[in-house]
């Protein structure tokens, strides 16, 4: 953990982001580092959690980076004991991590790949969250990053898009649940954005015309950003450049 005097709107706030190592999560953990929030960053790569500590550091009061596996249960309830433990609360939790499949027809998709997909980008929301919720309070922000495809079907993808499908009904469910104790729920829904997951599903992708993850990540600090009394239930961003 490293500690820097605490300074921006964030200043005081503490936020643990899953995948927080690269792509979207490590852009959103710029973004919030920026304005001073402290951050937990969550990850599988612990080369990936060191090397994004040492450049956010400076920027930050207080910063932490935990190994962890979203799938597993053991390893989300000892992520956020270690939080509990050093930060005592939790302001902003970032659901993040996840992974795609490579195009395969349902009838050759492997149950493991199933497994692995759903458990990832489905089942952690659910571990996370409800490991996190006894550390929030009023005024506290849950946000899923489910993408488009939340809404979109894409053949040769069915473990994705049931994955993320399933995702946003959790988020809309959760939302209910948790509104009376005034915590806002968002789900993050960007299009096509440029990060390594392309590698696994298209790796010629025209990278050129996709959503930045920096991009990304300002349209999430803007609406955490908003009054506690007001709200976005969903966060769209999109290339101007329509369809890839």
């Amino acid at each position: 953990m490293t500690r820097t005097p605490a300074s921006g709107r964030l200043g005081g706030k503490t936020a643990v982001i899953t995948g927080g190592s690269r792509g979207i999560g490590y852009a959103i953990a710029q973004a919030f580092a920026a304005e001073g929030c402290n951050l937990v960053l969550a990850a599988r790569s612990a080369a990936n959690l060191r090397r994004a500590v040492n450049e956010l550091s400076s920027q930050v009061s207080e910063i932490a980076a935990i190994e962890c596996d979203v799938r597993q249960e053991k390893s989300v309830e000892n992520l956020f004991a270690r939080v509990r433990q050093g930060f005592e609360r939790i302001d902003i939790l970032v659901n993040n991590a996840g992974i795609s499949q490579a195009p395969i027809e349902i009838e050759r998709l492997e149950p493991k790949v199933w497994r692995e997909v759903v458990d990832t980008d489905l089942t952690s929301l659910f571990l996370c969250t409800r490991a996190a919720l006894p550390l929030m309070g009023s005024g506290a922000i849950v946000i899923n990053n489910i993408s488009m495809s939340g809404y979109h079907v894409f053949p040769k993808f069915s473990a994705y898009t049931a994955a993320k499908h399933g995702a946003l009904g959790f988020t809309d469910a959760l939302r209910e649940e948790v509104r009376a104790r005034q915590i806002r729920v968002m789900a993050l829904l960007p299009g096509a954005t440029d990060t390594d997951i392309w590698q696994a599903i298209w790796p010629e992708a025209p990278r050129e015309k996709m959503v930045s993850p920096r991009d990304v990540a300002a349209a999430v600090l803007n609406a955490v950003l908003l009054p506690p009394n007001t709200t976005v239930e969903e966060i769209r961003i999109n290339p101007t450049q329509g369809p890839l």
